[in-house]
């Protein structure tokens, strides 16, 4: 795990003294992501200037340096993140003819664009990779970034400059950037409480989309603002869909069983002190255990706990950890530790982000940084397997919903948001022993008042967007600012896919996952200079996720039913 930035300066006016001085800091800005060590390579000719920092994981020694340079001379490359199927493409390469100086993932991706070229190789990778590659040859720019969006890369121009990183303090930090804000991202801030893709804070600067490479020869001229996808989310979701598991559930829960524990036993190859986070939830349970069937010694586990019993989660954490016997960690954070890591909220989060659970990931990745360097995590799971209530209940909400009368359903959304989310907790909390378990419900306030906005719905993507959206009319605040439409035009438009609920499950896994999950937890992990890990969201757990009928997924009310029967082998 390491940060990567650089620029090209179309004018080609920088000596290469001045070049490297600028995108040496660049890369000192985003120290944290990598402390262990740093380099640059710089190519006056044409302008261009790649700073790295990394974050020994793989092969400490030297020879896994960055910037690399190819075995051949024609490429030079910064890479963030990990291949971890290397090993197995180095022997591939190997029978080839290659020979390799280390034993770094970096140098074998290297071989692989060599010997197969950048998208045929890119597409043989598994893991998590953002890569800045200069073909010295065709002298062209080649952006990257992972299936999933796992790893972060923003571009753009700036100054009739061309600059990339992984994050926005690395191009500000050079003296040519203008940091002019985006007022359209700004008004979609405060819808989501993230900026989404593509767009960034600043005008000009773009997030790559997940799945894409970029393209950028030296001369402006050729440059074409059209990354090209080697892998769609939408494509494999509506492949799945139209070619369903056909097996028995006993078939699909082994299948399933053998893919994540490949996932996770391959992510957890390091030559540096490993564990993982556990909320004690289905997804980071499901990790844990896995991990725990395939070491011979207790893995390291974390947990950050809360004295309110209403967000904690600590203990849960806890019963699972002592059932499969791991070495585990937790601290309970007093409300006043909490408040002191807001203030350091804007330079760890360079653009404006408002998930809550910033909070408690930062603190938990801090504290599992004291003990390991890599901690894998359990994210991916709900927008895979159904885990979120919009999965579970939103088809049968819109259904009922739909055969009212749009006036007596406005109405009962009045009524219900007339009474503040607090009083609602409090009648909640007193009728609780009353109340039949389905409906005792964490925060009930906040989700009557959410669905009190779903009732006003007119459409299933209309219901979408607002059970996705925290401020629904922020076009009153940012004067001037367009109507959003990213979350139907990031799909390209409406699915092809038969049913609200795999539309939903897609839309959160190209907007939400990459946009507010991965990036929490990227910037949460990178601050503390700690690698996460997210085996649930090897693309080849992607692809045979979408494969499985729905009734895999959601059963009797409740989301995950597939992945829990895995869970289920070991842990009650």
């Amino acid at each position: 795990m390491c940060g990567l930035t650089g620029y090209i300066d179309s004018a080609r006016e920088t000596s290469a003294t001045e070049l490297e001085a600028a995108v040496t800091g660049m890369a000192e800005a985003i120290r944290h992501r990598g402390p262990d060590d740093g380099g640059t390579w710089v190519d006056a000719d044409v302008g261009l200037a790649i700073g790295f920092r990394r974050l020994s994981i793989i092969d400490l020694s030297s020879e896994g340096h960055q910037p690399m340079l190819s075995a051949d001379g024609r490429y030079v490359m910064a890479f963030n993140g990990e291949v971890y199927n290397f090993t197995e493409l180095r022997d591939e390469l190997g029978k080839l003819g290659y020979t390799f100086r280390g034993h770094s993932d970096t140098e074998v991706m290297l071989a692989a664009i060599s010997q197969w070229g950048l998208e045929a190789a890119v597409i043989r990778f598994i893991g998590m990779f953002a890569i800045a590659l200069w073909d010295r040859q065709e002298r062209r720019l080649h952006l990257v970034r992972d299936r999933l969006g796992i790893k972060p890369m923003y571009y753009g121009w700036s100054s009739k400059i061309f600059f990339f990183g992984s994050e926005l303090i690395a191009l500000r930090a050079h003296d040519n950037f203008r940091a002019e804000i985006h007022r359209d991202a700004v008004a979609m801030f405060l819808r989501y409480s993230y900026v989404p893709s593509p767009w960034s804070i600043y005008q000009g600067i773009k997030k790559l989309p997940p799945g894409t490479i970029l393209s950028l020869p030296p001369e402006r001229g050729g440059f074409v603002d059209e990354p090209v996808p080697f892998w769609s989310a939408r494509t494999v979701a509506e492949g799945g869909v139209a070619n369903q598991f056909r097996g028995s559930t006993e078939e699909a829960q082994t299948a399933l069983d053998r893919l994540l524990s490949d996932a996770v036993g391959t992510r957890m190859v390091a030559d540096v002190p490993l564990g993982a986070f556990l909320s004690g939830g289905v997804d980071s349970s499901t990790v844990v255990a896995l991990m725990q069937a395939q070491s011979t010694r207790p893995i390291k586990t974390f947990t950050i706990g809360f004295h309110d019993a209403a967000y904690n989660e600590a203990e849960n954490a806890k019963a699972v950890a002592a059932h499969l016997g791991t070495d585990h960690t937790e601290l309970y954070v007093a409300p006043e530790e909490a408040l002191a890591v807001i203030p350091r909220l804007p330079a760890l989060y360079d653009e404006p982000f408002a998930d809550s659970s910033q909070i408690p990931t930062y603190l938990v990745s801090e504290m599992a940084r004291n003990h390991v360097t890599v901690s894998l995590s359990g994210d991916g799971g709900d927008e895979l397997f159904g885990g979120y209530n919009r999965h579970v209940w939103g088809n049968d909400i819109w259904s009922k919903l739909k055969w009212l009368p749009y006036v007596l359903r406005y109405g009962a959304a009045r009524g219900i948001k007339s009474i503040s989310p607090d009083t609602w907790d409090w009648w909640f909390d007193n009728l609780g022993r009353v109340l039949p378990k389905n409906m005792r419900q964490r925060t009930p306030g906040d989700k009557l008042h959410k669905l009190a906005d779903v009732m006003t719905a007119r459409s299933p993507g209309d219901m979408y967007r607002i059970l996705v959206t925290h401020w629904q009319d922020p076009e009153l605040v940012v004067k001037g600012t367009i109507q959003d439409k990213h979350l139907l035009s990031h799909a390209n438009g409406a699915p092809n896919l038969p049913d609200l609920v795999r539309q939903t499950m897609l839309l959160d896994l190209v907007t939400y996952l990459p946009d507010d999950i991965l990036t929490k937890v990227d910037r949460a992990t990178m601050a503390t200079s700690l690698e996460g890990r997210v085996p649930l969201l090897d693309h080849r757990v992607v692809e045979f996720a979408w494969k499985l009928p729905l009734a895999m997924k959601i059963r009797a009310g409740q989301g995950k039913w597939l992945q829990r029967q895995v869970l289920y082998q070991y842990v009650p």
